[in-house]
């Protein structure tokens, strides 16, 4: 795990935790080791025609078309982001004047079965994106009481045909984590201020 401060927050960012199985691994390790929000920072592609690249995906849901979920919770077709945290990243990135947008995802552990018909029919269910984790760290998150959220980073398509996987320059990389940062320290906060005044609530 890298250490890094930002905007005033002290985070922790472990890299590379490609797809369901490893980053539940890594988030169940974390959980257990006393980390109040997990955050998975994940690279995507785009499903929504209207989504313009590079572009920000706050995951509020995610298609379980993956493995790792059904280890956590009972099949169903989607699971919901089980913290609050989203709308805290929301007012973040805004005021960082970093545009977002919340919705959908579709979670895939075969990333070279992503074919034309699946490409249609999970855009036609109103996904914005594709990627490796956020159902099964989201199930992880339910099923653990893990406060967990998903950010991602929207880069190709295959319908696009500018430059592929372009998540926008170094420089709007540190501005988007420093919001992620400062939008979970915000949400921390309130969440501490909410259980000092209601101990029950711990």
């Amino acid at each position: 795990m890298f250490a890094i401060d930002l905007g005033g927050a002290r985070c922790g960012i472990v890299p590379r935790t490609i797809g369901g199985p490893y980053a539940v691994l890594v988030a169940e390790q974390l959980h257990e080791g006393g980390v109040e929000l997990i955050v998975g920072l994940t690279s995507a592609g785009r499903l929504a025609p209207d989504l313009d690249l590079p572009a920000v995906v706050l995951a509020d849901s995610a298609i379980r078309d993956e493995g790792t979920s059904y280890h956590y919770l009972p099949p169903a077709p989607e699971v919901a982001c089980p913290s609050r945290a989203l709308s805290y990243f929301a007012r973040a990135l805004a005021s960082a004047s970093l545009s977002a947008r919340v919705g959908k995802v579709w979670t895939t552990d075969a990333p070279y079965r992503e074919t034309a018909s699946q490409l249609r029919r999970w855009a036609d269910d109103g996904a914005l994106a594709v990627e490796m984790q956020a159902a099964s760290l989201f199930a992880f998150g339910e099923a653990r009481g893990a406060d967990v959220a998903v950010v991602a980073r929207v880069s190709n398509a295959v319908d696009y045909e500018g430059g592929q996987f372009d998540t926008g320059s170094h420089e709007q990389g540190l501005a988007l984590l420093q919001a992620i940062a400062l939008g979970g320290l915000a949400f921390l906060a309130d969440r501490r201020a909410v259980t000092s005044a209601n101990p029950e609530r711990r």
